[in-house]
């Protein structure tokens, strides 16, 4: 099977390349590839609903959405993606390899890849222009805690269940391997999956992969910043959402009722037994067609007593 060498780091550009290499080109084999601290959203989620964006902000994790379909994942140099184009059985010959290397996986439910009860990959699939992509985590020394804590939204019951409940759901195929590093792990798959076990090069790398051009690495970047990177998709792109919050302040308790289609308020309404100079119905109002992220220039106080931006806001997130 044929391979492509893809060696960035960037989830953005990682998510172009995966459009480009199905849409703009003829190639069909596979590809292994990492990204650094992450969270990857499906095409359908919103990211209010499904992830913590306090945390990840506070922690310089990158918040980015894919072209396909499935849950929310983390990503960290603990871990390692695979995409294959042209084989929809790419989740299957992964499984296959990592047998090979001594772990007891399982092909299980809609997407997953299980070792004993435990699941360590899951994958997504998409379909252009005819061909079929699949691409997918494999979990080798991720950071569990950075897991839990980047996909437990405020309240949940992932948050509520913590990092214990979490290990106990998920493997690091480190436990299974004789292998001390992501890179030694990228190497044994990626032999076994071209079938070529002996014939790896000096820097590591697969002999006989492809490289795209300059050219097209260039167009993958346009692609990259014109699309991945832009609010609109990221967040823009959240489907209609309603939310419930609940805080204490100085001015009293304060419950913020909200909906947000497309990252934008369209419905708002405060209650709660709080106190301010003005109506809170007319705050209400002035949210609506914006972004979470645009309240800057509302006086809060003429609303809520002693009540800063900062404050506000974390209602909202």
């Amino acid at each position: 099977m044929k391979s492509l060498i893809q060696t960035s780091l960037d989830p953005f550009f990682n998510m172009a390349f995966d459009s480009y290499v199905l849409e703009k080109t003829d190639f069909e084999g596979f590809y292994l590839w990492q990204d650094k601290p992450s969270v990857i959203v499906g095409l359908n989620q919103s990211v209010y609903a499904e992830v913590n964006l306090p945390f990840i902000r506070e922690h310089g994790i990158e918040l980015v959405r894919r072209v396909s379909g499935g849950g929310a994942v983390y990503h960290d140099l603990g871990n390692l993606c695979y995409t294959f184009v042209g084989y929809e059985d790419g989740p299957a010959r992964i499984a296959a390899a990592l047998i090979r290397m001594g772990v007891p996986a399982q092909l299980t439910g809609r997407n997953d890849i299980m070792v004993d009860g435990r699941k360590c990959s899951g994958y997504a699939k998409r379909l252009a222009a005819g061909r079929i992509m699949v691409h997918g985590t494999l979990m080798f020394d991720v950071n569990l805690e950075d897991l839990m804590n980047a996909l437990a939204v405020p309240g949940s019951k992932l948050s509520a269940a913590g990092i214990q409940s979490v290990k106990s759901k998920v493997a690091n195929l480190k436990e299974y391997l004789h292998l001390n590093t992501v890179e030694e792990f990228k190497e044994a798959l990626g032999c076994l999956l071209t079938d070529m076990p002996d014939q790896v090069g000096h820097e590591g790398k697969v002999v006989g992969a492809e490289l795209l051009s300059q050219g097209q690495m260039a167009e993958i970047e346009r692609i990259a910043a014109d699309k991945f990177r832009c609010w609109d998709w990221v967040y823009g792109h959240s489907p209609k959402t309603e939310f419930s919050s609940t805080k204490k302040f100085p001015c009293g308790t304060v419950t913020a009722r909200y909906t947000l289609k497309h990252g934008r308020f369209t419905e708002v309404a405060f209650e709660g037994d709080f106190i301010g100079p003005k109506p809170a119905s007319e705050l209400a109002a002035q949210l609506i067609g914006l972004r979470p992220d645009e309240i800057v220039s509302i006086p809060i106080q003429d609303y809520f007593d002693g009540m800063d931006k900062d404050s506000f806001t974390s209602l909202f997130t």
